[in-house]
């Protein structure tokens, strides 16, 4: 089987680090440990079939397929293929308001 690069962006690794800081605030470090390592365990499976994922919603409505998503919930992984490579943008929970971040993030509005 055929694998593809899994790589984050800057922003995907503060959000990693966000996340694991507001977890241990609130859970403790072993819970963040544990988030952490579903985290990276969900977006390091996308070396193997990575289209299986499916569009953000907020972003189907102005027509954009350029992003999928996988999830380990709630946290949301957004990523982007091209080619054999993988590029995961935003790690976030998705109890937020999502719309506004996607757009700000990845549509640049």
């Amino acid at each position: 089987m055929r694998h593809f690069k899994v790589t984050l962006t800057e922003n995907a690794l503060i959000d990693l680090e966000d996340t694991a800081h507001n977890v241990t605030l609130h859970d403790g470090p072993e819970k963040a440990e544990h988030v952490g390592r579903r985290i990276e365990k969900a977006f390091s499976s996308l070396a193997v079939l990575p289209n299986r994922g499916n569009y953000p919603q907020e972003l189907l409505a102005p027509g954009n397929r350029a992003f999928r998503e996988t999830h380990f919930k709630p946290y949301r992984i957004i990523y982007r293929v091209l080619g054999r490579q993988v590029t995961v943008h935003i790690i976030a929970d998705g109890r937020r308001d999502m719309r506004a971040l996607l757009t700000r993030r990845l549509l640049g509005t």
